[in-house]
């Protein structure tokens, strides 16, 4: 099994792991401007202008504590949880931090992005070595000041005291410690000593996300700004031959029509582009207004024609296209253990089952929207984006600047999902500003993301077991994909290792449609797919569902092989405290229970669902979920994410679907595509495995297991299986249920 990140913290390595985790810092002064090592200490402290660093901590002569979150807030909550790693070592009394959101600095930092539920894996060591520095250099200057060994100091709050018991607090000392050396050693916490982590912390922009304070990208204002409204293709494959803009200039508010795509065209054939620009070639008309309502309505006046370039897909299409895949021998083998085709030639029994996903689109909350102001001597960006430093790279190259003159604010992000990880929306709204020479908010509606938006491939997964005496022998996993390979490295997660015989194999379809990462990309579907099919071995093999698990897991521990992602002991851990606190086995009548678990995102989660009929129909009442995530930085927001992850695996594993006729979406909004509703929502509950090991990701891990205990909560209340997405079309059609 791959083991923890290890690192090393001399003072040079430390530096530049701070650099790598963004995870800078500013006492009253730079004092890790060198996260970088050709950064010079600045002489004139005083001088020094704030908004020129995206990651600090700034102390006042007061002692507040000013710590600025670098990472892209997309409600995975990291811009309280990473100040509060830092605010621990530091050894300051949370009431007074105050915290507030860094801009982009690629001067300094790199990894400034949001993605992969990696945030606080990747920045514990360092943010916590971060707090630790400059909290010793206090310590070193305090007792300069009183002429003491610093080790006979100690810290709590903010408050330096001696062994005679004199105090200095922080901002009584912080000039003074400017001017020290970087110390190469510091001392960490003892994790029984932490007083800020573990603790439940709220949401530090919560007060003003309530009172509706001005934090996301459609809240951001600029003078002169205007507003802009873009017409994109109807269809995937279709691109713009005409336009005729003479009723859409005559909406009040309405000030111009024009054009953009020669920039993108241009960055393309400059080779520079990688896999998350996905932005379509052809030309797209935009409307340009003094205010939202004027550039929609005017974007609605247009009249434009499409020509069909490419073959207009279909969800018909899509559907023979998998099966075809399914059905076909052209695959890249990903892991392939033992002789598969022997293991199925010498079983008592095969069983075989596919399992059918649809597209999805992300539904952020906050349509996609993004500020650009672009001047002959430098671009301005601000608004959501979860690969800010990637955004701003590209906007650079296809307006001709250096990133130095490319200056982006990052906002609260109204929902992310993967969508905001492609940055089409800040290209569109530079070209847009380079085109009018003027600052302008790019705004889509919900029928803009829904209809030319990115998309969770459509996937089957075709699994294949074979079964000898009484034990699984072989494993058999066939992924089909539209729109790009979704397996990859998750070829090393369970089962993997504890079948011997074991094969992974992928192909995919080159579609029109554009797709991409989308919440627990991979194992989003995967998780049900499996952890279903499971559930039947276990049927068939008149077994407890979690003991088959269980059993296999004692193949896997100890292993050495390096490719394993997952850890056994972490996973069985985990399936005995659900077992346990979801009281599995013993409820009472009238209660069905599905049991799941998955890894992902270097977390281990099992959950349990319990359902009721009500009128022959299954309804959800509870989930009981138990997640080893490692250390737990704010239980508060941890429970957030898991009960949200969960609640998102539901209701898109119950009720969303999403179709393809003649290469344009059949949904547009949430009149016609469903979501969870607020009375089809469980109660969620959730434990935490307590242990003392570094923390892993949260934002996703909760979700994929959800579909699978559900799945298989319907079964054991109707005996029925599902194998196809959205459960409520296969309910609905069931006899079980008329």
């Amino acid at each position: 099994m791959k083991s923890q990140i290890d690192t090393n913290f001399s003072r040079r390595n430390f530096l530049k792991t701070s650099a790598l985790v963004s995870g800078g810092l500013l006492i009253g002064f730079n004092f890790l401007t060198a996260c970088k090592a050709e950064a010079v200490m600045p002489v004139d402290i005083a001088s020094l202008n704030f908004n020129d660093f995206n990651a600090f901590i700034k102390i006042s002569d007061e002692g507040y504590v000013t710590i600025f979150s670098p990472n892209p807030e997309i409600g995975q909550g990291v811009k309280t949880s990473m100040p509060m790693i830092i605010a621990e070592e530091l050894d300051i009394d949370w009431k007074n931090v105050a915290v507030s959101q860094g801009s982009l600095d690629t001067n300094n930092f790199t990894r400034q992005l949001a993605g992969g539920s990696q945030s606080i894996r990747f920045g514990w060591d360092a943010l916590r070595q971060t707090g630790a520095t400059a909290r010793q250099m206090l310590v070193n200057a305090a007792a300069q000041k009183w002429n003491v060994e610093a080790s006979s100091c100690t810290t709590s709050k903010g408050i330096i005291t001696n062994a005679n018991g004199d105090k200095f607090g922080y901002g009584e000392v912080v000039n003074e410690a400017a001017l020290l050396e970087v110390p190469e050693d510091v001392k960490l916490k003892e994790i029984k000593d932490f007083t800020i982590i573990g603790q439940e912390i709220v949401n530090v922009d919560i007060d003003k996300i309530i009172t509706g304070k001005p934090l996301f990208g459609l809240d951001y204002k600029a003078d002169g700004m205007l507003y802009a409204s873009v017409l994109r293709p109807p269809a995937f494959g279709q691109v713009l031959e005409s336009f005729d803009a003479t009723e859409a200039k005559k909406v009040k508010g309405v000030l111009d029509v024009i054009t953009i795509g020669d920039k993108v065209r241009d960055y393309l054939k400059s080779g520079k582009s990688n896999w998350t620009f996905v932005v379509s070639e052809t030309d797209k008309v935009v409307v340009i207004a003094e205010n939202t309502w004027a550039a929609i309505k005017g974007k609605k006046a247009l009249l434009a024609t499409w020509k069909t370039v490419t073959e207009a897909e279909s969800t018909e299409m899509h559907d023979k296209v998998l099966t075809d895949i399914l059905d076909g021998e052209k695959f890249n083998t990903r892991r392939e253990d033992g002789d598969i085709k022997k293991a199925f030639a010498s079983a008592d029994k095969v069983i075989e089952k596919t399992y059918h996903s649809p597209f999805l689109p992300h539904n952020c909350m906050e349509p996609m929207n993004f500020y650009a102001n672009v001047t002959a001597e430098k671009v301005h960006l601000a608004g959501p984006v979860q690969t800010p430093e990637y955004a701003a790279q590209v906007v650079a190259d296809l307006l001709g600047y250096e990133l130095d003159k490319v200056h982006l604010d990052m906002t609260r992000m109204g929902g992310g999902f993967g969508r905001r990880l492609y940055g089409d929306f800040v290209y569109e709204a530079a070209e847009i500003s380079d085109a009018i020479k003027k600052p302008v908010q790019l705004i889509s509606t919900r029928e803009d993301d829904m209809t030319t938006g990115i998309y969770k491939p459509a996937v089957k997964y075709r699994i294949k077991a074979a079964l000898k005496d009484g034990k699984v022998s072989g494993y058999y996993l066939k992924e089909a994909a539209i729109g790009g390979s979704m397996y990859g490295a998750i070829s090393n997660f369970f089962p993997a290792g504890c079948i011997p015989n074991f094969k992974v194999d992928t192909e995919s379809y080159k579609s029109n449609v554009t797709t991409g990462a989308w919440r627990a990309p991979y194992t989003n579907f995967l998780a049900f797919a499996e952890q279903s099919f499971f559930d039947e071995l276990a049927s068939e093999l008149n077994v407890d569902t979690i003991q088959l698990r269980l059993d296999l897991l004692q193949n896997v521990k100890g292993t050495t092989d390096e490719k394993i992602e997952y850890s056994g002991q972490r996973m069985e851990d985990t399936i005995k405290l659900v077992r346990e606190k979801a009281n599995w086995g013993k409820t009472e009548e009238g209660v069905y229970q599905g049991f799941s678990a998955y890894y992902s995102h270097n977390t281990h989660v099992a959950e349990v669902a319990d359902i009721v009929l009500k009128d022959g129909f299954p309804v959800l009442k509870k989930v009981t979920v138990a997640v080893d995530c490692g250390i737990v930085v704010n239980p508060t927001g941890a429970r957030n994410q898991v009960e949200g992850g969960v609640l998102d695996g539901i209701g898109h594993a119950m009720y969303s679907d999403f179709s393809f006729k003649e290469g344009k979406p059949e949904f547009k909004n949430f009149d016609t595509y469903r979501l969870i509703r607020m009375q089809e929502t469980p109660k969620v509950v959730v434990h935490f495995v307590e242990n003392n090991l570094s923390p892993t990701g949260l934002g996703e891990p909760g979700l994929p297991p959800a579909g699978g205990a559900v799945a298989n909560a319907i079964h054991a209340a109707l005996g029925k299986r599902l194998y196809r997405q959205p459960f409520i079309k296969e309910l609905n059609k069931s006899s079980v249920l008329g």
